[in-house]
C-alpha cells in the first residue's frame, strides 16, 4: 500500500472515529463497540463517511456493506451489495438488511452483529 493509500485509509479512520461521538452523542460508547465488533469480526472492511454515517466497504472504492447511525434508535444495517442470502425456507421473501438496538449492547447481541457482518462480507 502506498503511503498516499494509507494516509488516505487513515483519514477516513479518523473522520468515523470523529463522527461516532457527533452521531451517537449520549449512546457513543453504543457506537464506538459496534465500530469495533465489525472492525474485529471483518478486518478487511475499510471504515468511511457514507451519507455522514460510518460505512465499511472492501476498499475507498468499492460499495460500502455494512453502516451504522443513529436517529432515535442505533441502526445496524446492510447495503444491497453486501452478501445478503435469501432464506428459501422463509414464507416470505423479505431480506433482512437493518436491526434496530436500543440502547444496550449485550453480548448475545454483539456476537449476533458479528455473525452478521462476517456473512455480509462474504
Amino acid at each position: 500500500m502506498s503511503s498516499k493509500s494509507a494516509k488516505k485509509d487513515a483519514d477516513n479512520l479518523a473522520a468515523v472515529l470523529e463522527k461516532i461521538p457527533q452521531m451517537f452523542g449520549d449512546d457513543a460508547a453504543v457506537g464506538q463497540r459496534l465500530h469495533d465488533i465489525i472492525m474485529e469480526t471483518a478486518p478487511e472492511l475499510k471504515p468511511r463517511l457514507w451519507y455522514g454515517m460510518p460505512g465499511y466497504a472492501r476498499g475507498r472504492s468499492k460499495p460500502v456493506l455494512v453502516f451504522i447511525r443513529k436517529d432515535d434508535y442505533v441502526t445496524f444495517g446492510l447495503t444491497e451489495k453486501a452478501n445478503l442470502p435469501v432464506d428459501e425456507d422463509a414464507p416470505d421473501k423479505l431480506i433482512p438488511n437493518a436491526w434496530f438496538l436500543k440502547t444496550e449492547l449485550d453480548e448475545a447481541t454483539a456476537a449476533r452483529i458479528a455473525e452478521i457482518a462476517r456473512a455480509a462480507v462474504g
